[in-house]
């Protein structure tokens, strides 16, 4: 039996028409909570409207490129924190803080966070569920 050369490229057209269609059957995930203020579940503060199991605590690390460059934004470090809180399996970061950033011997500046990776446990509260 002979192969043609348009036997791979025939493969692979129809590999990439079924990509999308394999997609749609994987379930996005999609988080009830959003700090709106930075784009990701990540709070200062705690969430007291439905209950949550505490999965761990995480901690981030952002440094500045150069001597130059600008501080890290509240935005970029709480997107750190998430990446990292992410990986735990959690839905949410609590208790989120920062400090100043400070001049290290591998670093022109580093801003140094943590906050407590939460999993939903149940739904919100009735009264706030009614909203």
């Amino acid at each position: 039996m002979r192969i043609s050369k348009l036997t791979p490229l025939l493969v692979i057209a129809a590999l990439a028409a079924a990509q999308p269609a394999i997609a749609k059957d994987k379930p996005k995930k999609e988080y009830v909570v959003v700090n709106e203020a930075v784009g990701v579940p990540v709070f200062p503060h705690d969430i007291t409207d439905r209950p949550y199991e505490v999965v761990g605590e995480v901690k981030a690390g952002v440094r500045k490129a150069t001597i130059f460059s600008k501080e890290a934004s509240q935005s970029k470090i709480y997107k750190e924190l998430w990446e990292r809180a992410q990986k735990l399996g959690a839905d949410a970061v609590i208790k989120a803080q920062y400090g100043e950033s400070h001049i290290s011997a591998m670093s022109w500046g580093k801003t140094n966070a943590t906050g407590t990776a939460i999993r939903f446990t149940g739904s919100a509260k009735p009264a706030e569920a009614a909203k």
